[in-house]
């Protein structure tokens, strides 16, 4: 290779690399400009994280455009709960780069945002009088079968593995702490999360249990657990259990968020 081209490649390779420097240092600019209005949009005690999803961003900037907006916010108090993580994904998020990074109100046009509210093992164990430990375990189909070829009530065959999750907790049971796993029910009733448990079974290998302390159990594990209105209006619709917590999520459309035409509401704690 000549000395030439050498020096022809080390000045492109630095230029890729002034330019992609260029790119993220504009892109962390206009994130920080998006959650201080978040933050003050949704009434939260501090900046959310934000993060403009797509690369170049400065081809999206110019456009006025951004693909993919996700602001999530951790440990946020809703009633008795202490540790709720809430989360939107704002989808062709548009406003012009010069009113993003400039010192004036902003307003950002939005065509979809997909919001999610979770609550883990610990926040629900503190709902459930008697548990001191509760892990959260989402179920396949397969894995919800064996489930049902084991348990008592018959009804655990026909539970629809979207709306099923195991819930595996120390439980105070006959004056010894034992490891009860019951499998529930996940159902939403407008903004609450509604858990109906099904089966229950006490120890590593899951043993029945006498039908009294059956039903003691069942109520221990019935419960509704209201996690907050989601942010920017967004209707609950589904709620899972995915990655060791509770999902509550939905979607709304067509939202301005600043400005005289501000449809979004602010986040409910």
């Amino acid at each position: 290779m000549s000395r030439g081209l050498k020096r022809t490649i080390i000045v492109l390779l630095v230029l890729i690399g002034l330019l992609v420097a260029a790119d993220f240092a504009v892109a962390a600019a206009a994130e920080h400009q998006v959650s201080q209005k978040m933050r003050e949009k949704l009434a939260l005690s501090e900046d959310p994280s934000v993060t403009v999803r797509g690369f170049p961003f400065s081809a999206q900037a110019l456009r006025g455009d951004y693909e993919e907006v996700v602001v999530s916010a951790e440990r946020l108090t809703v009633g008795p709960l202490r540790e709720v993580g809430a989360q939107v994904v704002l989808h062709h998020v548009r406003i012009e780069l010069s009113e993003l990074l400039g010192s004036g109100e902003k307003t950002l046009r939005v065509d979809e945002a997909v919001g999610a509210a979770r609550i883990n093992g610990s926040d629900l164990a503190r709902q459930l009088p008697g548990v001191t430990k509760l892990g959260i375990e989402a179920l396949t189909p397969k894995e919800l079968a064996q489930e049902a070829a084991q348990a008592s009530d018959p009804s655990v065959g026909a539970i629809d593995p979207n709306t099923a999750a195991k819930l595996v907790a120390t439980v105070n049971v006959l004056g010894q702490q034992q490891v009860v796993s019951a499998i529930v029910v996940l159902q939403l009733n407008g903004q609450q999360i509604v858990i109906q448990p099904r089966d229950i079974r006490v120890g590593e290998g899951g043993i029945a249990l006498p039908q009294p302390v059956q039903t003691t159990l069942r109520n221990l594990f019935t419960v509704r657990i209201n996690p907050g209105t989601l942010p920017f209006k967004v209707t609950p619709t589904k709620v899972r259990a995915i990655d060791g917590v509770l999902e509550v999520s939905g979607v709304a459309t067509n939202l301005v968020i600043g400005g005289a035409g501000d449809n979004a509401a602010t986040l409910n704690r």
